[in-house]
């Protein structure tokens, strides 16, 4: 349920979610070089006056992982309500052996020390710091031996201005990401004087200003008022809080994780924070503001919440998205309700009436749901996208279509006539001698000749069985289409194992001339074993997955026989720079794709769960086209000692697509490096450097998150294939991962001191 007002500090969506632990308190006017704030330590750094702390954070719903920030320290302000105001890196946490330091070549820098890197800093080596400072303003500065401010918290905000900051032009406030779409809102003040609430980087949902100004900036003042100031930090555009000029102490803005942007003020009387001023009034005209879980909606006591009309079913736990229909469709209409697609946030305006409003989605079949405004402007708002989401309210003249499943049932309880050509005969009940003997001897005759029919049936078939199962012990092909070939026309088909392709795999042609790929296994598997992995392999079509067309299983001898695919494997066209350059990045995104669709239907597709067990970039092969197809899925099966679950293989899918992304071969510190590159903003610098022109760098960021939420290593957290497949549809938003090698790292170092390391679903 959404709520209204004190969002920021309400039990359910509580902002400050971190639990601060600090124990000891370091009141420095000045933090000289070389000073370290770690977990361990519970140390802190605090403002001369007291009221602001900087140190680590602890996240409550991630209790191994923590951030670097900045909160309220007063005592006027109980513990729990010293929220934070600026964290390092947004999103960055690190491990349990972590510090915080200011370095001797004057950065500040936030070192994992489990996994021996630096996953931030402030870049300013070359800035000559000589010493650090936390304002009572709450602003931590660097300065040089001039005293000169070089860096500051307060240019680098997370998602709070505290009084006195400045906001300028181009920079942005982002909500923290705590679900699924929160990290996606940002504030935005463009070049043009206009402060924008925005929903990724394309639906404005909000905006206030003064267009005829240019390069404004954002301020909150002491006294509770929103300005936009010009570069004499004249005020252009004001907006004032309930209750500006009152004397309150401790004021901030804040983008709240429900998109909209508050201000909050200190009320010491009731020992609480207040929201005094929100931009969306209404909440449910922010966009998304109910994600992919229905539209929102005032309930009795007027607050807004998420409903879904649109539900066939009454879980909870299911998005309200557009149905799959079977067959056909029909349209349901919702009044005073205003629909529009968030997953991709686009949609087609027509000129039209009311009624082909609803005929113009009926008759697209990419249309999911269309909107009449229905206010003279005549708008026909059609959406394509199955996540779709909106507000319904007595006030909106609007008139929504949702196209919804009319398939056939087997039967119609509200329907209680029939026609007669589908009504059941009328039978009498009275009894009949004569129909009765004659009945008696029909059924004697009848059961006799049932009987000898199934005997010869019988025969027939034992006999049947025998002769096929003797003929398939040479050639042909089993009850699944697949051929059992004899060793000796292995050796044929191979050319005696001449043309070798790959660890293992050989190419050969059929006496038909068809090409195909030939699998030496090893010799030692157990042969019940091998036909049962063969029979369910074989069963397998999906155009993603290459075919296995035969099998070979004499004693001492394992081969399977798959189709041939032309331009092989995808490391190989890693590795060679004339075949690399085929590789376009539109390419590259596509084969993760598609690698991507071919497990999920091995994990979810199958009528039992298949794991691949082997992922790598040599058992992903490309055809003519340079169309992806993933080999030797479901070999795990004939070594059950090796079988593995899901998540290897949604593990070895984000190894697969970081090789693929950075062109590097698979090297021990290649997952470590991509990730720190990310995560001090320089994604561009991992992109194969043989690569041309022409990379999306919107579509790299979705690619390389995705990529480290499969290696997180607790297994929980990672994505499942289809969630990994909607996300590079861009039908799924995601959001910025936490390092994912910290816990690995402390397993081995466990291994290594001769400690067990916590297995993750261990208490």
């Amino acid at each position: 349920m959404l709520r209204q007002g004190n969002f920021l500090f309400s039990s359910t969506f509580l902002l400050c979610v971190f639990s601060w632990f600090f124990l000891i308190h370091i009141v420095v006017s000045h933090i000289p070089l070389g000073s370290k704030l770690s977990v361990e330590e519970n140390n802190l750094w605090v403002s001369s006056n007291g009221d602001f702390a900087v140190g680590f954070v602890n996240h409550s719903e991630q209790p191994t992982q923590y951030s670097v920030g900045i909160r309220f320290n007063s005592k006027s302000i109980p513990f729990p309500k010293q929220t934070v105001v600026w964290v390092a890196g947004a999103d960055v946490t690190v491990g349990n052996k972590s510090f915080f330091q200011l370095s001797q070549n004057g950065e500040l820098v936030l070192v994992d020390s489990l996994r021996g890197v630096t996953v931030w800093t402030s870049n300013t080596s070359q800035l000559a710091v000589a010493s650090a400072l936390l304002r009572n303003d709450g602003n931590l500065v660097l300065l040089n031996r001039k005293k000169d401010v070089v860096w500051q918290s307060f240019d680098n905000p997370s998602d709070t201005l505290l009084p006195g900051q400045n906001l300028p032009v181009h920079k942005t406030l982002r909500a923290a990401s705590r679900n699924s779409v929160s990290s996606y809102y940002s504030l935005h003040m463009n070049a043009s004087g206009q402060l924008q609430l925005k929903w990724e980087s394309d639906v404005i949902y909000w905006s206030r200003g003064n267009p005829s100004s240019l390069n404004l900036g954002v301020v909150l003042t002491s006294g509770g008022v929103l300005q936009l100031v010009d570069h004499n930090l004249n005020p252009v555009w004001s907006v004032f809080g309930e209750d500006h000029n009152d004397s309150v102490k401790f004021r901030l803005l804040k983008l709240d994780i429900d998109g909209n942007l508050r201000i909050y003020s200190w009320v010491e009387a009731t020992g609480s924070w207040r929201s005094v001023w929100q931009a969306v009034e209404n909440q449910c005209n922010v966009f998304a503001t109910c994600g992919g879980h229905g539209i929102c909606v005032f309930n009795t006591s007027g607050s807004p919440e998420c409903r879904c009309p649109f539900k066939t079913t009454s879980s909870s736990n299911l998005k309200c998205f557009a149905l799959n229909c079977d067959s056909n469709h029909s349209m349901d209409t919702y009044e005073h309700t205003f629909l529009y697609g968030i997953y991709p946030p686009n949609e087609s305006i027509t000129i039209t009436s009311l009624q082909q409003c609803g005929e113009l989605c009926m008759q697209d079949p990419a249309c999911t749901a269309a909107t009449f405004t229905n206010d003279g402007t005549a708008q026909c708002r059609m959406t394509t996208s199955p996540y779709f989401s909106g507000h319904q309210n007595p006030s909106l003249s609007s008139i929504s279509f949702v196209k919804t499943c009319s398939d056939p049932i087997a039967v119609n309880p509200h329907n209680s006539s029939s026609s007669p050509s589908l009504s059941p005969v009328k039978r009498s009940h009275g009894l009949c001698l004569s129909c009765q003997i004659g009945g008696a001897a029909s059924g004697t005759l009848l059961l006799f000749v049932v009987v000898q029919l199934g005997i010869g049936y019988f025969i027939y078939r034992r006999r049947n069985r025998i002769l096929r199962k003797a003929a398939l012990a040479y050639t042909g092909r089993n009850s699944k289409g697949v051929m059992m070939l004899p060793f000796t026309e292995i050796k044929d088909i191979t050319g005696n194992f001449k043309h070798q392709i790959g660890p293992g795999m050989y190419r050969g042609a059929l006496s038909n001339q068809q090409p195909v790929a030939v699998k030496d296994l090893d010799e030692t598997i157990e042969e019940r074993k091998f036909r049962a992995a063969v029979s369910k392999i074989g069963s397998i079509h999906h155009k993603n997955l290459v075919k296995l067309n035969g099998y070979c299983c004499e004693l001492g001898h394992r081969y399977l026989v798959y189709e041939y695919v032309k331009n092989g494997s995808l490391d190989k066209c890693i590795e060679d720079d004339e075949l690399n350059q085929r590789l376009t990045w539109r390419r590259r995104v596509d084969i993760c794709l598609t690698v991507a669709k071919a497990i999920c239907y091995l994990h979810a597709g199958c009528r039992e769960f298949i794991s691949h067990g082997n992922l790598k970039c040599s058992n992903v092969v490309l055809d003519k086209n340079y169309e992806a197809k993933v080999s030797e899925y479901g070999l795990e099966m004939v070594r059950p000692e090796e079988s593995y679950g899901g998540e290897k293989d949604v593990a070895d899918f984000g190894k697969m697509v970081l090789i693929l992304i950075t062109g590097r071969p698979e090297v021990k510190d290649l997952w470590e490096w991509t990730y720190e590159e990310w995560i001090q903003g320089h994604p561009e610098r991992v992109i194969d450097k043989r690569l041309d022109d022409g990379v999306d760098l919107k579509e790299l960021e979705r690619v390389l998150r995705i990529a480290f939420w499969c290696l997180q290593s607790d297994e929980q957290i990672r994505p499942s294939m289809s969630e990994v497949v909607k996300v590079l549809e861009g039908s799924l938003t995601v959001d910025p991962p936490r390092p994912p090698f910290s816990q690995k790292l402390s397993e081995e170092e466990s291994l290594e001191s001769g400690s067990k390391p916590q297995s993750p679903m261990e208490p």
